[in-house]
Parts: C-alpha cells; sequence; structure tokens
C-alpha cells in the first residue's frame, strides 16, 4: 500500500521544571496565542497553566480550579462557546468532570460521571461531549454529555474499557478500548449524526493512542507488544505494520503517544523507555526518564512531549520542522493551544497530535 505523505517515526523522553515567575497576561481583548495546560505535577494537579505562545511559552497565569484531582484524564474545548472541559479521577477514585469558562476562568460546573471517565471529544459546535467510561472499567459504552450542564444524554454500545476518544476536524467520532475479549483489536468510529458504529481492524493487538490525519484518510496507532506503529487506511480499512528496527531486549508493552506533525510530514511516536531505537531520528530530552503523551499547537510551529503519566517532569516544546528543543512548561499532557482575535477564540489546537494539511 502506498501511502502519501512519507511516515516518518521519532521516539522521544523528556523531563523540565516548572516556571517560577508568573507576568501579566495578555489581554484577550487584542489577539493572542495561548498554551491552556491541565498540570499533572501533585502540587498543581487539575489547575491549568496558561502560557503565551509568542512570548516564549512564558507562563501568564495559573487557573486554580477544583479540588481533589487524584488523575487527570483529558481535555477539550470549544471554539463556539469558549468553554473547556477536563476529565479526571478524584482521590476517591470517582469520575468527574469540569467545564470552565475560558473568558473569565469561572468554573461552571464540576459533575461526576458513572461509571467513570477518560479521554473526552466535543463535537464542532460545542454541544455534546463524548466521554469514555475508561479503560478500567467494565461498561460497554459511552456517555453522550450535554456540554451546557454535565447531563448524560445518551449511551452508545459498542464494547467495554472504552478509553481515547476522538473527533478530528473532518470527523467521524473515533473510539478505541482496552478491551481483552477481542474488541481492543479494533478501533471504531461513531457516526455522529445517528451514533451507527462501525469498525477497522482487528490490528495485530489492543490498540493504545492514535492519531487521525486531517481528512480522516489515514489513522496511525501504538499497538500493543509491538515495537513501532500501525497505519489503517480507513477508506478502506487496510493496515500497514511499521516495525521499529533493533528491538530491545524484552517486552516494550506499548509505545505510548503519537501523533502528526501539522503538516502531516512526519509523524512522531513517544517512547516510555531508556533508550529508544529509531526509525529516523531520536529525540533525547532532559530527563531521560520517558514520555507519555505528544501533541502540537495549531500553526505546526512547537511540538510538546509530555513526561510519564503523574510525573513532575516538565513538558518539553520543540520545533517540528528543525527538531530543536525550545525550552521546558510544567508537566502536563493534557493541553490544548488557543488563539484569539480581537478577544474573541478564532482557533483550537487539540489534546491529540492530529493532522491539519
Amino acid at each position: 500500500m502506498k501511502i502519501q505523505p512519507k511516515f516518518v517515526i521519532l521516539l522521544v523522553m523528556l523531563s523540565g521544571l516548572l516556571p517560577s515567575t508568573v507576568a501579566a497576561a495578555p489581554s484577550l481583548e487584542g489577539n493572542a496565542a495561548l498554551l491552556y495546560a491541565v498540570e499533572q505535577s501533585a502540587n498543581l494537579r487539575g489547575a491549568i497553566s496558561v502560557y503565551d505562545i509568542a512570548a516564549g511559552h512564558r507562563l501568564i497565569k495559573t487557573i486554580h480550579t477544583v479540588l481533589n484531582v487524584g488523575d487527570v484524564r483529558g481535555v477539550a474545548a470549544s471554539a463556539v462557546t469558549g468553554k473547556l472541559y477536563v476529565a479526571y479521577i478524584d482521590v476517591s477514585g470517582i469520575g468527574m468532570v469540569y467545564c470552565l469558562n475560558i473568558y473569565n476562568d469561572a468554573i461552571l460546573w464540576n459533575r461526576p460521571i458513572s461509571p467513570g471517565v477518560d479521554r473526552l471529544a466535543i463535537n464542532p459546535d460545542g454541544q455534546l461531549l463524548y466521554v469514555p467510561t475508561w479503560e478500567g472499567g467494565s461498561a460497554d459504552y459511552i456517555n453522550v454529555l450535554d456540554a451546557n450542564t454535565g447531563d448524560v444524554v445518551r449511551k452508545i454500545f459498542f464494547s467495554n474499557r472504552s478509553h481515547d476518544t476522538l473527533y478530528p476536524l473532518s470527523g467521524p467520532i473515533f473510539q478505541e478500548t482496552k478491551a481483552e475479549d477481542g474488541s481492543g483489536k479494533y478501533l471504531y468510529l461513531i457516526d455522529p449524526k445517528n451514533y451507527a458504529v462501525s469498525r477497522v481492524g482487528p490490528y495485530s493487538d489492543i490498540l493504545g493512542p492514535y492519531a487521525v490525519d486531517s481528512m480522516s484518510n489515514y489513522v496511525v496507532n501504538n499497538v500493543m507488544h509491538l515495537w513501532g506503529m500501525q497505519v489503517a487506511n480507513l477508506k478502506t480499512g487496510e493496515i500497514m505494520t511499521a516495525s521499529l528496527p533493533d528491538h530491545p531486549p524484552g517486552d516494550p508493552g506499548l509505545l505510548h503517544g503519537i501523533g502528526w506533525t501539522p503538516d502531516q510530514k512526519e509523524v512522531w511516536e513517544s517512547s516510555s523507555g531508556n533508550d529508544p531505537h529509531v526509525y529516523k531520528q531520536t529525540l533525547t530530552l532532559k530527563s531521560g526518564r520517558g514520555s507519555h503523551w505528544l501533541t502540537f499547537d495549531v500553526t505546526g510551529d512547537h511540538g510538546y512531549v509530555a513526561p510519564g503519566k503523574g510525573s513532575s517532569d516538565g513538558t518539553e516544546i520543540f520545533d517540528p520542522r528543525t527538531h530543536a528543543s525550545l525550552g521546558v512548561i510544567g508537566s502536563s499532557e493534557d493541553m490544548i493551544a488557543i488563539e484569539f482575535v480581537d478577544g474573541k477564540i478564532s482557533r483550537l489546537g487539540d489534546q491529540y497530535g492530529i493532522g491539519r494539511r
């Protein structure tokens, strides 16, 4: 199968320190490009650090949101409504979602979502949230929430242990699971109009993180027990395996974190190990303790490589074109770049590394 553009894998590891000073925020009455990063470090977990991208990712404010956040599970936002949503598990193990007004930093609601939560998505008009019921759970559906209230308005049934919901630029809704009954070897596609469910696969094993190109033609997938990735043609269902050479001794488990550079010339893939082997190039980061997630800003000028889950190591910034390190911000894998024009949200990034060509 011939796929354009050529896929290139980079494996990455990282670390860093949280900036210690807070500068005056740019006025949202004008133009700005800001990164909203939900903190995962122990002392700030669940708060949102806001960085001025054009000013070298200067920290301009930290929004203290809700208490008792145990594990941040995902973030989504709407340019239409000006609201941002964070899925998290509280310290007692309850799945929660909170809603933030981006324009005034107010928490509008904070609700438990039964039976659990995971990496969520939002529809283009900002009215519905699609919330998995958690990779460690047993429910065989995801919840659809009213984004204005947090009320569950529908359940979409297909498989258990749902995890990582994505609604990319060209749709449809994508969903994967950690199910061990064979259904976890498929990527699910949900029609947002009638909620019909179809699937692509089987892959070689249970799926991990994934990312879709700008036209929903191809999807790149981390896969359990694969040192590399699998690439699916979403129109034909054909799956290609891209294996990395020089597989290190032992079982790699799961390479976790994958994304297209916005120009779709490269695919970056994270490594959880200390000695990642390379298909094209390795970006060795500051801690050497591995990475868990990656994404990019809207323009493709910055790539963000997050540390291990729950780590207080920093998230490192790279130039996607030169692969040069540009610095380190606070510890977050749940982040969205938001662009403002004349005080209004004009464009949004995504927590996933989706294509934008």
